[in-house]
C-alpha cells in the first residue's frame, strides 16, 4: 500500500512532464520570437503574436522565392561561403544533412523507414538515405545508405548495406524515429 502511495507522485510526474516540456518549449519559442522581432515592428500596429505571424509570413515568402532563379543563386552562394569556413562548414553541413534527412519528397523512393536484418535474426529500425553516397563509395556493389539512430541519444551510425538486407517498413518516418529514439517505448502509447 505504501509503495502505491509513493508511486502516485511519480506517475503524475511522468504523465505531466511531456505536456509541461512541450508547452514550455512553445512558450519559450513564441516569447523569444516576439522579443527579437518587437523592436522591428511598428508600435501602432503591434499586438501579441504579431512576431510569430511575421515569421510565418516571412518563411512562406522564402518558400515562394526559392523558386526564383536570383534568390536560389543567392542561397547557393551562401552555401558555398559557409562550406569554406572551417568550423561553420561542419555545423552547417550537419544541420543541412539532418534537415534533408526528414525532408519529404514525393518523387523520391529513398528517405523512408526501413528494417535492417543483422546476424542472429536481430532487426534494427533505420532510415534509408540518399543512394548517391552509397553508389559513389561502392560503385560496383548494390548498396544503400541506412542511418541507424541510437536510443535516447543524439547520434547514430550510417551503414552501407546490401539492398537485400534492407526491408521497407509500412510506417512513416516520424513514427519510426519515435520508436527508434525511445527504444520502442512510444509504441505502447499508440496501441
Amino acid at each position: 500500500m505504501l509503495n502505491k502511495l509513493i508511486l502516485l507522485p511519480v506517475k503524475g510526474l511522468i504523465t505531466i512532464l511531456p505536456f509541461a516540456i512541450t508547452i514550455y518549449f512553445l512558450v519559450w519559442l513564441v516569447s523569444t520570437t516576439e522579443a527579437l522581432l518587437s523592436p522591428f515592428l511598428p508600435e501602432d500596429y503591434y499586438f501579441p503574436g504579431l512576431g510569430v505571424v511575421t515569421v510565418i509570413l516571412a518563411l512562406t515568402a522564402v518558400g515562394i522565392l526559392i523558386n526564383a532563379y536570383l534568390f536560389n543563386w543567392v542561397i547557393l552562394l551562401g552555401e558555398r561561403i559557409f562550406a569554406r569556413v572551417p568550423v561553420v562548414k561542419t555545423l552547417f553541413g550537419a544541420v543541412q544533412d539532418a534537415v534533408e534527412l526528414f525532408e519529404v519528397k514525393p518523387d523520391e523512393d529513398s528517405r523512408k523507414a526501413v528494417s535492417v536484418e543483422m546476424e542472429g535474426g536481430i532487426k534494427l529500425i533505420g532510415f534509408m538515405t540518399s543512394d548517391k553516397v552509397a553508389n559513389k563509395l561502392f560503385p560496383d556493389e548494390d548498396k544503400v545508405a541506412v542511418y541507424l539512430p541510437m536510443s535516447y541519444q543524439i547520434g547514430g551510425y550510417t551503414l552501407y548495406l546490401p539492398r537485400e538486407k534492407v526491408t521497407p517498413l509500412d510506417i512513416d518516418v516520424e513514427t519510426a524515429m519515435r520508436i527508434a529514439v525511445t527504444g520502442g517505448n512510444s509504441i505502447e502509447k499508440d496501441s
